[in-house]
């Protein structure tokens, strides 16, 4: 062999290997959160070898992670086309597909990454495993079978162990991931996210106290990675959730800890965006609001950056940007909006349309701004029930009657809602003094038909809720319906009586029982005269001087 050629071969040795070096330095940049340093190397590692299949995977995952779905594709098409790891880029189309719903075209593809795969390969399995558990429509137990087909053939594989590990975590399987967790670092104790992912089971687990101990762990080996940081500033917030009266210390805590993870995570627009999530998290709305500013110096047109301006204006009291915000975001068909989304952009037009002091109600502002909220409940009942409750209430403190009924309507739509009975029993008040108005001419009918539906619910959780008893009873009075009107007011006092006699001498309960044996004593007038009477004397037990019993007994002699 020529001097030239073994040159050549010597040459061609080094450049692989320095490419080699720099796919590591690429998949610890991941590891780590910096994706702009992980993009920056890989690109390198394509412009060098157009034909690097591997680089091209690994750059579309990056795109994916930042949500850039239209990058991610075109990395994985032209990495379908390389020399060397091409088919681990079928996996990055199949995760698409999972994220789409569309299981059977992600199997098409994982079948082609794993096609006249040698015996120990597992790599394709690894990546699969991770695709199913980290999609947006994840199936963890798919990625356990997937990962123990690995494992089989190599159970002592850190990596694979990992991925094991949080496929686990996702299913909710805490002492396998555990196990997992453990073998991953245990193969390799340079696998500090192994070790982060023990702490991350105690923070699942209410153990904040030894969370944070388990990630100060982390921070003495390394103290650069960025990751653990994020972790603790998560931990703070839930434990300052978990315990009130230090809210304020632990919160404070996590946003000290989020700067930190900011800072090693080169201060990147996805990191940025990270933040700005755990800002809305944490009702940090005044940092949120300059962050989001800063968010628009580094990208004016990433659409996402409209949600933080909406979410935080409309906490700052800035509804009209709110507005802007969020409806520009809503319109365009390719963010995936969520349900916060419709109820920000719904609560900013109610407090436009309401004003400070519900004077100068807009009604069609109003009405357009309950879409909205129906819209968010549709999408979410569950999770923003509280917030629903919360706005009805400030309505119906500014006797704004009929628009608390409109959002009390959309609450109870939720019966698993830990605010279910009282928003029935504020909806039947909304319905009922909106109806009692003095400017009223003739009462709604169905809508004090709701009221009473909606008193009857609460009576049906809470049978001891007695002025349930008692608004059922007025409604129905409205409603002209006798019957029904005698029923509930004895249900009150039956009620109250129950409670002994220390609730019977308050002067206010006094007068509810007064106001049930007149209205019901005037229920009977028209049809038992005998028991008319008998209600007005029960009256005049309690009261001697009630004018209205006097003067009814005469009329009824």
């Amino acid at each position: 062999m020529n001097k030239v050629k073994v040159f050549s071969i010597a040459l061609l040795a080094i450049v692989a290997t320095s490419r080699a070096q720099d796919l590591n330095q690429a998949k610890k940049a991941i590891d780590a959160e910096q994706f702009e340093s992980a993009k920056t190397i890989l690109k390198s590692i394509i412009n060098a070898k157009p034909t690097n299949g591997t680089a091209a995977f690994y750059l579309g995952n990056v795109y994916m992670l930042q949500n850039n779905i239209d990058s991610a594709k075109i990395y994985y098409q032209k990495g379908l086309a390389g020399t060397e790891g091409a088919r681990l880029n079928n996996i990055g189309f199949g995760l698409i597909d999972l994220d789409n719903g569309n299981t059977a075209g992600a199997e098409q593809n994982f079948a082609l990454a794993t096609k006249d795969l040698k015996k120990k390969d597992i790599e394709e399995y690894l990546f699969i495993g991770r695709a199913y558990t980290y999609s947006l429509k994840p199936d963890y137990k798919k990625a356990i079978e997937v990962l123990n087909k690995a494992k089989l053939i190599n159970p002592q594989d850190a990596q694979l162990n990992l991925a094991l590990g949080n496929a686990y975590y996702g299913d909710k399987n805490q002492n396998e991931a555990y196990s997992s967790y453990r073998n991953a670092y245990t193969v390799d104790n340079t696998l500090i996210r192994a070790k982060m992912q023990l702490g991350v089971l105690l923070k699942g687990a209410k153990a904040y106290t030894e969370a944070i101990k388990a990630f100060d762990e982390v921070i003495a080996i390394n103290a650069n990675y960025g990751p653990v940081y994020r972790e603790l500033a998560e931990t703070y917030y839930l434990w300052g959730r978990n315990e009130p009266s230090k809210y304020r210390v632990y919160v404070d805590k996590a946003l000290v800890n989020y700067e930190k993870y900011l800072s090693l995570t080169d201060y990147s627009l996805h990191s940025r965006m990270r933040h700005a999530d755990f800002l809305v998290l944490a009702g940090e709305y005044k940092a949120l609001e300059i962050e989001a500013n800063k968010m628009v110096e580094l990208d004016k047109v990433n659409p996402r950056i409209l949600r933080y301006l909406g979410i935080s204006a409309y906490q700052n009291g800035n509804y009209d940007v709110a507005i802007k915000s969020l409806e520009s975001f809503i319109a365009d068909p390719s963010n995936k909006i969520i349900a916060m989304d419709y109820q920000t952009l719904g609560f900013a037009k109610i407090k436009k349309a309401v004003g400070e002091d519900g004077k100068a109600l807009d009604n069609a502002l109003f009405d357009n701004a309950i879409l909205d909220v129906k819209k968010a409940s549709e999408m979410d009942a569950s999770g923003l029930s509280l917030n629903i409750s919360d706005v009805g209430k400030k309505l119906y403190e500014l006797k704004l009657f009929k628009q608390a009924a409109a959002i009390y309507e959309i609450a109870v739509a939720n019966k698993e809602s830990k605010n279910y009975v009282l928003d029935n029993f504020y909806l039947g008040n909304s319905l009922y003094f909106d109806n009692t108005r003095k400017d009223i001419v003739k009462p709604d009918t169905i809508a004090l038909q709701r009221a009473d539906v909606a008193y009857g619910a609460v009576i049906e959780a809470s049978p001891k809720t007695q002025d349930a008893y008692l608004y059922r009873a007025r409604t129905n009075s409205l409603l002209e319906n006798d019957a029904m009107t005698i029923k509930y007011y004895g249900d009150y006092v039956n009620i109250v009586t129950e409670k002994g006699p220390e609730e019977l001498a308050k002067p206010a309960t006094v007068k509810k029982i007064i106001e049930s044996y007149n209205t019901s004593a005037a229920s009977y007038a028209n049809t038992d005269k005998a028991k008319a009477i008998e209600y007005f004397n029960k009256t005049l037990a309690l009261d001697p001087a009630n004018q209205y019993a006097l003067d009814s007994l005469k009329s009824l002699k």
